[in-house]
């Protein structure tokens, strides 16, 4: 006879977490079954933050799923907070910085998006392997790096469809195919379709690390290369820098005018900013279109200074510059729509643009930078110091009237032969920054020569 004392049953409810959800007994032989639940302490960023996660979360995955297992939900909230007001401050920033240029250089600017793109896949992937303070640097960075794509590619796809639009079907090319792979056109749906599809088929046969980083470089050297032969065979109408370089040196050399296609198969994509490029090799400076007349000033004063003139700026703004003055240049272009100059020493050109400057006006300064700077590096050559000694303040204006006068010649008849080649002509594409305009006029300044504190002396006093 067993004297035991009759057992009852206990049974414990556990969700895909392991979190206790109800304990249900049932008493000795009375049958009476009693349920317990515990009270619901789940926060509500935690439920929202559930909806996104798989479930029986963290339990039901590894360990490097988001990195740490024992992460709150606050904190994968907070981070994914940081990263979206990262991006966001970057959109702003990167949209402010390079705005102007994305339509000049929107060649470059395409690749570009695609390099960002790919260097935040990569990041993304790296993440996991480093500790969690560099985890949290390098995930904002990568997203840094896609508002950075969305912006370059957003911008520089306006310009190429304007392009591409023969027929001014802007609209039509836009909804049909997307050219910053950001939006959802029919080509690009079908492409992405196609991508899912042929992923699909190779995630199957990818089964260690070493694969996947393999397949994983593989496939971003194939989507960088392609690109990249994409973004060469576009031949843009309109002048930038770079083009504009080509176009104007080839001129000089043969005499022969390039085509829009001639000249993409001669472009760089990636090209210095601001570059004066010979053909496709010599560099002979840089210059600044578009410039604050003060940096024109400025410019004067240095060459001044390494001419052995005293050319300081005073503390009222003037500049004492002896040879060399502001009216002797603006003497040169008082019948131009521009005004530059070469400071010898950095190599640098400064062009300022005057009010209502035109497209063609503004070619035409550019082409003059290039013409005094190639005609500068030829009489070094011819010295053979190779460019130590440098020309004096007299010496540079002669080139820069020289030059101005030679290319104001040939210019009319430059612009006709330029538009029967193919180029657009009428939009500007040469100003990267936000440009300034200047305005010269010729009138009589009360007590000039005087030191202008004496006049502020005089006139605090009459205030008085």
């Amino acid at each position: 006879m067993d004297d035991r004392a009759p057992l009852g049953l206990e049974l414990i409810e556990r969700d895909e977490s392991g979190n206790i959800t109800a304990v249900i007994t049932e008493g000795p032989g009375s049958g009476q079954i009693t349920v317990v639940t515990p009270e619901n302490k789940v926060p509500y960023a935690q439920r929202i933050l559930n909806i996104f996660l798989p479930a029986g979360f963290p339990a039901s995955v590894t360990e490097d799923y988001v990195g740490d297992a024992n992460a709150s939900a606050t904190a994968a909230l907070l981070l994914t907070i940081t990263q979206d007001s990262v991006s966001r401050l970057a959109t702003i920033l990167f949209a402010h910085r390079f705005g102007i240029a994305l339509e000049a250089e929107c060649k470059k600017y395409r690749l570009a998006a695609d390099v960002f793109n790919d260097s935040a896949m990569i990041l993304d992937c790296l993440s996991p392997a480093f500790p969690k303070p560099v985890k949290i640097l390098m995930l904002c960075l990568s997203g840094s790096l896609r508002a950075a794509c969305g912006v370059a590619g957003g911008g520089s796809k306006a310009s190429l469809s304007v392009h591409f639009a023969k027929s001014r079907n802007v609209g039509e090319l836009n909804a049909k195919a997307s050219a910053c792979g950001k939006g959802d056109s029919s080509q690009e749906t079908v492409i992405g379709l196609m991508g899912m599809l042929v992923g699909s088929l190779v995630v199957s046969h990818i089964t260690s690390t070493w694969a996947t980083w393999v397949s994983l470089t593989l496939l971003l050297a194939v989507h960088l290369g392609t690109n990249f032969k994409a973004v060469t065979s576009v031949a843009l109408r309109t002048l930038n820098r770079q083009r504009a370089n080509i176009v104007f040196s080839t001129l000089g050399d043969s005499g022969v005018v390039v085509t829009p296609t001639q000249a993409a198969k001669l472009e760089r994509i990636f090209e210095k900013d601001g570059v004066l490029r010979w053909r496709e090799s010599e560099i002979l400076g840089y210059a600044r279109i578009g410039a604050r007349f003060i940096e024109l000033v400025d410019s004067l004063g240095d060459d001044a200074s390494s001419l052995g003139y005293n050319a300081p700026l005073t503390g009222d703004g003037e500049m004492k510059a002896p040879g060399l003055s502001i009216h002797s240049v603006a003497d040169i272009f008082q019948n131009e729509k521009h005004l530059l100059w070469y400071d010898s020493r950095k190599r640098w050109v400064t062009i300022c643009l005057r009010n209502g400057i035109t497209p063609e006006e503004q070619l035409k300064a550019w082409a003059h930078a290039l013409f005094v700077a190639k005609e500068v590096r030829h009489r070094e050559k011819r010295r053979g110091d190779g460019g130590k000694m440098q020309m004096s303040g007299e010496a540079l204006l002669s080139v820069l009237e020289t030059t101005l006068q030679d290319l104001g010649v040939s210019f009319p008849s430059t612009i006709e032969r330029l538009k029967k080649a193919g180029w657009d002509l009428s939009t500007t594409a040469l100003e990267t920054k936000p440009g300034y305009r200047v305005g010269i006029s010729l009138q009589e300044i009360p007590d000039a020569g005087k030191d202008r504190r004496e006049i502020r002396l005089k006139e605090a006093k009459k205030d008085i």
